[in-house]
This record gives structure tokens, sequence and C-alpha cells, in this order.
């Protein structure tokens, strides 16, 4: 029997301080896309993602902020608790004011390859419409498996960067996804 997902906008209450106590953020790279003259290549690159109370901590403060600023934080349940989450940023932003940013999108390791991904990606899509948002805008994670999910999901390089997003994590690519 398939496991059944269910998506819902999270509020302030939802996000209680073990929001995330049982999430599992594990992941490893060992290989990653870089650009180099107006290119993007292939590089070994190992190294693993995994956090912490401390930084599961500032993810929930920052899911809270988002919520304070009109913005939108996303859970996927599934019948073992939380399987994923995403969040929308309220403030739209570029020359035509028609990007809202999507900070973070994770799927707990044990997980991926379900198509909660998928799912939650659609609704925070769905989300960012009712925002007024005409694209999203994604800083993704260089790792080649975290590419390939948002080229699947139809995400392009991002016609208009923006630079404040963009040095938070410079190796970061920037994305876009008309919705």
């Amino acid at each position: 029997m398939k496991n059944t997902i269910i998506c819902k906008v999270l509020s302030l209450n939802d996000l209680h301080d073990t929001f995330l106590s049982e999430f599992n953020r594990y992941q490893v790279t060992n290989q990653v896309l870089y650009m180099e003259n107006h290119q993007y290549k292939l590089k070994y690159d190992h190294f693993i993602d995994d956090w912490d109370d401390n930084k599961k901590a500032q993810v929930i403060h920052d899911l809270r902020i988002c919520i304070d600023q009109g913005g939108r934080a996303i859970g996927a349940f599934d019948v073992s608790g939380l399987a994923g989450f995403a969040n929308i940023d309220g403030c739209l932003f570029g020359t035509k004011t028609e990007y809202a940013e999507l900070p973070y999108i994770h799927i707990s390791s044990e997980r991926r390859g379900c198509g909660i991904g998928k799912i939650l990606f659609e609704k925070c899509c769905e989300e960012a419409k009712k925002l007024g948002a005409r694209k999203l805008y994604i800083a993704a994670h260089p790792s080649v498996e975290s590419q390939g999910f948002y080229k699947a999901m139809g995400c392009d390089g991002a016609v208009e960067i923006n630079e404040k997003i963009l040095s938070r994590e410079p190796l970061d690519i920037q994305l876009e996804k008309i919705l």
C-alpha cells in the first residue's frame, strides 16, 4: 500500500521547538556542478550535510520569521510524521516584482526517492502563486542529486540574479521556476 502524503500550510503553533527533532537532513555529496566560463561543469567534491540541534533550532526560527513576514511554511506528512518541509518568502522581488524565494525545501533522508519532494514542490508553487508570484527563485544546493531534482521540476537558470541571496551561499546555483 502506498504511503499517503499530506501537505499543509503550517502555522506558528505548528513550529514548536521540537518540530524538526526527528527530521534527518543527512546528505552525502560526491559531485557538484560549478560555473566556469559561463558553463556548468561537474567536479568531485565530497562533503556531508547533517543538521545538529542548533541548526534545527535556527531553521525553525527562520520558518517562524517567514510566517510573521507574510510568507508560507509547508509541511509534508506521512503516517510516521514529518517527511519534508519548505517555505516561500512573502516578499516578492525582481525588476517586475515577480519572484518569490524558496529558501528551504528538504525531505528527511530516509524518505527521499518516494515522490515527496515533487508533491511538496508543487504545493510551494501553488502557495507562491497565491502570494502573487509569477516565478519561484531557488538558490539550489550544487549537488548532482539536488540539481537533478530541480531540473525534473522544470527549473532553469534564473534570468535575474538576486545578489543578496547569492551572497548567502555563493556556491549555490541560482534557479527559477515559471509558475
